[in-house]
C-alpha cells in the first residue's frame, strides 16, 4: 500500500512547534496503518491513495492555486489544530458546489488509518463506462445536457461524442437485415430497421460502448428511418439505448442497469392526474422483455419506420430521472395499472399510480423518465446520496 501526502498551510503558522505537531500527527496515523506515508509534491499521484494535508487555516486560496495539479477525488486530511478543519470544510464546500468529489479525513488516528485502508482497497477502479452520444441532443432538449467531466467524476462514465453521419454511412453500406418475419407489417421496413440496428452495432463495437443515445429525428430526413426497434433491441441485450440524444435519460437508464441489472423504458410523461396521483407515460422504444405481448407499429410522429407497441406487465415499478446538473432527481415508486391504446400518444402507453407525481408540475428534472420493474427507491436513493451532496 503506497500512501502519499502533500501539505498546504499558511505561512503565518510556520514554527518549529507547528512542524513537530504535524510530524507527530502523521506518525500516529502511520503506526495505526502499519505503513509509512510519503511526503510528496502536489502533482505526484503515483500511489494508491493521495492525501492533501490541510495543515492550517488560510489554506483555501493555496488549494485553488494548485487545483490544476490535483485530481478528484480530493481527500483532505486534517488534525483539527490551527483552524485546519475549518479550512477543509470551506474547501470541500467549494468542491461540492462544483460537482467535484471530495472527503475530509478527520478524527482519531485509528479512524483515519482505517478510512485510508478502505480507500486503498477501492483504489483499483473499474474501467469507466463508455456511453456514446450519436449526434448532439435534439434541439428541444434544452435542459438535458450535462457537463461531461462532472459526469465522469460523479459516476465514472465517459461520454463519447460520435457524428450522426457515421451511423448513416454504416446503414447505407449494409444489406438488409432479416431477423424478423411478419405478415401484418411491411417486411421491407422491418428489414431496414434491423439493418439500422446492425449499423449501430458496428459503432458500439468500434467505440467499445456500454450504451448510446442517438439524435434519431434527423434520420427521418436522411434515410427515412427511425431508431426505435434498434434501441429496443439494445436494451433487451443489456446495452443502454435512448432516443432523441437524451444524455440524462441514458445516464439514468445506465444507473438502473448497473444497480439492478434490469432493462428499463424511456418514456414521455404525457398526462398527469393530480387528484388520482396517476401519470400516463408513453414512447416507442420499449424493450420487449418488459412486455406480456408486443407487435410492430410505425413511429408515432412520423408514421414511418418500425416501433414497438407493447403491453407492459402490470405491477410495481420505480420511475426515475436524474437532472443535468447532477444535483437533483425525480424518484418515486408506483404501480402500472393499465395499458392504453390511444392514437394520440407514442406506441407503448401505460398508466402508473405514482404518489408524489404532482412534484413534476413544480420541480421537474427534464422530459423523459425511466420506468423499471419493482420498488427500488430506497436502494437508488442510498446510492445517489453518496454522490449528490
Amino acid at each position: 500500500m503506497k500512501i502519499k501526502v502533500s501539505k498546504l498551510m499558511s505561512t503565518l503558522h510556520e514554527s518549529n512547534l507547528f512542524n513537530e505537531e504535524n510530524r507527530a500527527f502523521i506518525k500516529g496515523i502511520e503506526e495505526c496503518l502499519g505503513s509509512s506515508i510519503e511526503l510528496s509534491p502536489i502533482s505526484d499521484y503515483d500511489c494508491d491513495v493521495k492525501l492533501i494535508f490541510i495543515a492550517s487555516g488560510g489554506s483555501e486560496g493555496l488549494f485553488l492555486e494548485n487545483i490544476a495539479n490535483l485530481k478528484a477525488p480530493y481527500y483532505l486530511l486534517t488534525n483539527g489544530a490551527n483552524n485546519s478543519l475549518a479550512a477543509s470544510l470551506e474547501i470541500l464546500t467549494y468542491l461540492n458546489n462544483h460537482n467535484l468529489k471530495g472527503e475530509i479525513l478527520h478524527g482519531s488516528d485509528e479512524y483515519i488509518a482505517n478510512r485510508i485502508k478502505e480507500l486503498a482497497d477501492s483504489s483499483v477502479e473499474e474501467a469507466p463506462a463508455r456511453l456514446g452520444v450519436i449526434g448532439k441532443p435534439s434541439d428541444w432538449l434544452i435542459s438535458s445536457i450535462p457537463n461531461y467531466e462532472s459526469v465522469k467524476q460523479a459516476f465514472n462514465i465517459e461520454l463519447v461524442d460520435i457524428p450522426l453521419s457515421e451511423s448513416i454511412e454504416n446503414y447505407k453500406s449494409l444489406t438488409e437485415g432479416q431477423k424478423y418475419r411478419c405478415d401484418y407489417f411491411s417486411q421491407s421496413e422491418i428489414n431496414n430497421a434491423e439493418k439500422f440496428h446492425k449499423a449501430l452495432e458496428a459503432i458500439v463495437e468500434k467505440y467499445q460502448l456500454d450504451g448510446l443515445t442517438i439524435r434519431c429525428f434527423d434520420l427521418l430526413s436522411t434515410i427515412r428511418m427511425t431508431g426505435c426497434l434498434a434501441l429496443s433491441e439494445f436494451n433487451d441485450d443489456g446495452i443502454i439505448g435512448t432516443c432523441e440524444g437524451d444524455i440524462m435519460a441514458m445516464i439514468s437508464m445506465y444507473l438502473v442497469k448497473k444497480l439492478f441489472n434490469q432493462s428499463s423504458f424511456q418514456a414521455n410523461p404525457s398526462r398527469i392526474d393530480v387528484e388520482k396521483s396517476r401519470i400516463t407515460l408513453a414512447h416507442c422504444t420499449l424493450p420487449k422483455e418488459m412486455t406480456d405481448s408486443w407487435k410492430f407499429h410505425t413511429h408515432f410522429e412520423s408514421k414511418i419506420g418500425v416501433a414497438i407497441k407493447g403491453e407492459v406487465k402490470l405491477g410495481p415499478v420505480t420511475v426515475f430521472r436524474l437532472s443535468s446538473d447532477l444535483k437533483h432527481y425525480f424518484l418515486e415508486e408506483g404501480e402500472i395499472i393499465e395499458n392504453l391504446n390511444d392514437s394520440n400518444l407514442c406506441r407503448t402507453q401505460v398508466i402508473v399510480e405514482l404518489p408524489g407525481v404532482s412534484s413534476l408540475l413544480k420541480n421537474p428534472c427534464g422530459n423523459h423518465h425511466i420506468i423499471f420493474f419493482g420498488h427500488h427507491k430506497a436502494e437508488l436513493e442510498e446510492f445517489l446520496s453518496k454522490i449528490i451532496k
